[in-house]
């Protein structure tokens, strides 16, 4: 096995291109939700569009959408403004910006910002655009038994228990609008009136279905009201309800949780759930799911929900595009993240330059060898402002630097109200007037400034707090991995690809160190590497003392990895060095038009579409590759080793732009 050293990428060698999502995703690909069928409102769905995600399971998930309680009058306001928002209510409008993404990009982390200088393979690369579309890049969840997650049965279980499928039809559009208003507290009515036109006991009892169904948070009763019948829905258990579906209305013989295989396109796990609980009219925390699958891909991955029909969920595909939901199935227990085996990938790289020599090195060498397991550029944030060095100075107790960090002006790719938000707390330092520029309030830097409004400027620690816990402990994860990358560049540039003694193994979940006299019972591939934290060792070598020395030099103490706030004191965990993927394949294809894809998605099959058929020549030649990888590895981290080429966002969109000239 050889190691070689990441060097210049020649502009000649083209790109890898990822596209920003904003621009580049073709027309095609970015139709509206269908609303036809539903009755929310157009502008409801309240989501942006990121500058790029490739779509992997990321550690540490975002909470979802949160909101905190407010004090009165600006804080009670700030309230009401992003529980509006939330409830997709709000509009947003978005500015151009006056810089191009590549420009804006100039400002953003290469690989050897965050460590990521080596490879370990020595075929020589090649070039090949990544995400062309992102129909290019396909993920399917490996479950905990093994089995990968295919969309393959649009088909509801059969229970007598489930209302009719009049219930969607029976409400008009302007009484679903006043319910869904009286639901969400939006006007001042304690209750909504429906006339009973046709006066059967039947259509009374659909009625009261649909609106008990449809909206979880109402309760309903018939009254009659100058010789006329009505149903009058009302209030069951305040806002409580959205998150507790009534539990008198499920049956005691069926699970509590209705699991799914949801199929998406262009969107993250959180984005997907947020409008899935919007068109459904409940809070986004009664889903649960194993991993989180990022943006710019078709995912497929597994989803419960509590006490929502099989019947309620599928009809969802009536009036959702870029989503599929089906294999629904009632279970006892909900979805934990974590339980999941890992991803299965497809991957095309389109217009490779490659000889087919160069290729089956390369794919060869991925399948023996494998690839480094960095974490990827994703880990870490777009712009000018890193995100380990939040976590930095999270961990050195620097209050006063984490807040300016997150909300001073910067350069980058960012949305343009972010740049006035940030322009106008530079300006004010008044975190009421800096939120009043965010028509978006449950990003970061709004939950921070409502934290600053709540709390004042003089408590930026329980300012902080209001962030959800899992975006705050991002940020210090981050700062491990930043530490992690590096360290293990340098274990590979001083010792190689092969075991030595003192390095880290694991027996079970505990690390041991390999002894002199036992160093040809392993192989590179069991080598591990730590996390910094309290609760880790480090390896018996010269990487422990370079370890001490990174921490040292960032005002750390490597001996006492605790914090005075129990959140952020971390305990350390221990990371493969070297990961070899499984069940590796390949082929090279020719293809004309580079607008068609090039493999079958779940969804093709579901309608019948043959698969495509190649030439034997053609203009282009694609390579398209399919792997799996366990939890919280980088499908990029191997596209790189295969590649040869820095996957940042700053020199893959620089290549890009001198690619297209």
């Amino acid at each position: 096995m050889e190691m070689t050293e990441m060097t210049g990428v020649s502009l000649k060698r083209g790109a890898l291109v990822v596209e920003d999502n904003d621009s580049g995703v073709p027309v095609e690909e970015t139709k509206k939700q269908k609303l036809s069928e539903c009755s929310l409102t157009e502008g409801q769905d309240g989501l942006q569009n990121d500058f790029l995600s490739i779509s992997e399971d990321v550690p540490g998930p975002p909470d979802t959408v949160s909101t905190g309680k407010g004090g009165k009058n600006s804080e009670a306001q700030l309230e009401d403004e992003e529980e509006e928002e939330e409830d997709g209510l709000s509009e947003e409008c978005e500015e151009e910006e006056s810089e191009s993404f590549a420009d804006m990009m100039k400002h953003g982390l290469t690989e050897a910002d965050v460590g990521i200088t080596k490879f370990v393979s020595s075929h020589q690369g090649f070039s090949g655009i990544l995400k062309e579309r992102y129909s290019d890049f396909v993920v399917h969840e490996i479950g905990k038994d093994g089995r990968i997650s295919h969309l393959n049965d649009l088909s509801i279980p059969v229970d007598e228990e489930d209302p009719s499928e009049d219930i969607f039809t029976v409400l008009t559009a302007e009484e679903k609008q006043r319910l869904e208003e009286l639901q969400l507290f939006k006007n001042k009515e304690t209750s909504v009136a429906i006339e009973v036109i046709e006066d059967t006991k039947e259509k009374r009892t659909v009625i009261h279905q649909a609106i008990k169904s449809l909206f979880p948070g109402l309760e309903t009763k018939t009254e009659d009201r100058e010789g006329k019948k009505y149903i009058v829905a009302y209030h069951a258990a305040g806002k409580k309800a959205l998150a507790n579906p009534r539990k008198h209305s499920w049956p005691k013989s069926r699970g509590s949780y209705c699991h799914f295989v949801l199929y998406k396109e262009n969107k993250d796990t959180m984005d997907a759930i947020n409008v899935l609980s919007k068109y459904l009219r409940v809070k986004p925390n009664i889903f649960s799911y194993m991993g989180t699958k990022d943006k710019r891909a078709i995912t497929v991955q597994e989803i419960a929900v509590l006490k929502i029909t099989a019947q309620r969920l599928a009809h969802l595909n009536k009036c959702l595009m870029n989503f599929k939901l089906g294999n629904f199935s009632y279970q006892k227990n909900p979805l934990k993240l974590g339980e999941l085996q890992g991803n299965h990938f497809t991957v095309v790289l389109r217009n490779i330059t490659g000889t087919d020599d160069q290729v089956q090195q390369a794919m060869n060498s991925l399948k023996e060898i494998g690839f480094i397991n960095y974490y990827g550029m994703q880990r870490f944030g777009t712009t000018a402002v890193p995100t380990y060095q939040v976590g930095r100075a999270i961990l050195q107790n620097s209050w006063t630097e984490v807040m300016d960090l997150i909300l001073k002006p910067r350069s980058g790719a960012e949305k343009g109200y972010l740049v006035k938000c940030r322009e106008e707390w530079a300006k004010t330092k008044d975190p009421t007037a800096a939120l009043r520029k965010l028509p978006v309030k449950r990003c970061v830097e709004g939950q921070l400034l409502r934290g600053l409004s709540k709390y004042g400027m003089k408590n930026i620690v329980s300012a902080f707090g209001i962030i959800p816990r899992n975006n705050r402990l991002m940020y210090i994860h981050s700062y491990q991995s930043y530490v992690w990358n590096n360290m293990v560049s340098k274990r590979i540039e001083d010792y190689g690809l092969k075991p030595v003694p003192g390095d880290l193994i694991l027996k079970g979940a505990t690390a041991t160190y390999i002894e002199e006299n036992d160093v040809n019972n392993y192989s590179i591939h069991d080598v591990v590497m730590p996390l910094p934290g309290f609760d880790v060792i480090y390896p018996k070598h010269k990487i422990q003392e370079a370890y001490r020395e990174m921490l040292t030099a960032d005002n750390l103490d490597i001996d006492n990895m605790r914090h005075k706030i129990r959140d952020y004191s971390l305990s350390g965990a221990y990371r493969k060095i070297i990961i070899r993927p499984q069940n590796v394949s390949w082929e090279v294809v020719a293809y004309d038009d580079p607008k068609i894809p090039l493999f079958n998605t779940d969804v093709d099959n579901l309608e019948g579409k043959p698969p495509p058929v190649f030439a034997s020549e053609g203009k282009y030649r694609a390579l398209k590759m399919d792997f799996s990888l366990p939890p919280s590895t980088y499908a990029t981290m191997a596209i790189r080793e295969v590649l040869k080429m820095d996957t940042s966002i700053k020199n893959q969109t620089q290549l890009n732009t001198t690619w297209l000239r």
